[in-house]
């Protein structure tokens, strides 16, 4: 099983404010035995996925992890827009959004460019769920703002949201260290190359020669916000 379902049926149980031991009574199974499930402890049987799949009304591809949407709908690399090909790539009225649209996009396209040249599953989940989980804040501290919003876009209640999402992304941050430091994480593979990400401002400069400049200004941007907030 994969720690996905571990973290997802914790967290679907969470969303839905009940306890551990009522959970446990709605399913069939004991208290200690969701505990084990919910800690990765003990694998489940199938019909225990599909039972906690029609508990909590999502499909068990999300259950799995094989889907990000609960409903366990799959989309095709092709499916996905384009920053580069979307109509609205331009703002109009300001060049900021999309000078910082194009830091952020271009340095991605370093950062997974280097993700690729040393393939592991885990290592890439960790890093996309770390990003997702940024952008979903920030998205929704702008959905927000506006009290007319509804909030049923939301399944994570207000009250539990913003701690639930630094919590996942503290997580998330860790099990790249502990992957990049040799540890097994999610059943991958072990990470064993430890020069596979080497490089120089060069070496970066002559393989992305489109995107270097973004990724430079970006880390300058970053470092110079780092220190102001220190002082």
């Amino acid at each position: 099983m994969t720690m996905e379902f571990n973290r997802i049926i914790t967290l679907l149980r969470k969303e839905r404010g009940i306890t551990q031991k009522q959970a446990a009574a709605d399913l069939g199974v004991s208290q200690a035995l969701l505990s084990h499930y919910e800690k990765g402890i003990r694998e489940c049987g199938l019909d225990f996925v599909v039972r906690v799949a029609d508990y909590y009304g999502v499909s068990c591809d999300y259950l799995l992890g094989r889907s990000a949407d609960r409903s366990g709908l799959t989309l095709k690399v092709e499916d996905i827009p384009s920053p580069e090909t979307a109509k609205d790539s331009i703002y109009k009225g300001s060049t900021l959004p999309t000078v910082n649209k194009k830091f952020i996009s271009n340095s991605l396209n370093i950062l997974y460019g280097e993700l690729a040249k040393c393939p592991n599953k885990a290592l890439v989940t960790e890093v996309s769920a770390y990003l997702k989980l940024a952008v979903y804040k920030m998205f929704r501290l702008l959905y927000s703002s506006t009290p007319k919003n509804t909030q049923s876009l939301f399944s994570v209640s207000k009250g539990r949201w913003e701690g639930y999402s630094n919590a996942s992304m503290f997580t998330a941050e860790a099990n790249v260290k502990a992957i990049l430091e040799g540890e097994l994480v999610d059943d991958g593979p072990v990470f064993k190359d430890q020069d596979c990400f080497a490089m120089t401002t060069e070496s970066i400069k002559k393989k992305y020669p489109l995107y270097d400049y973004s990724l430079l200004k970006l880390i300058e941007s970053s470092e110079e916000r780092i220190k102001i907030d220190a002082e």
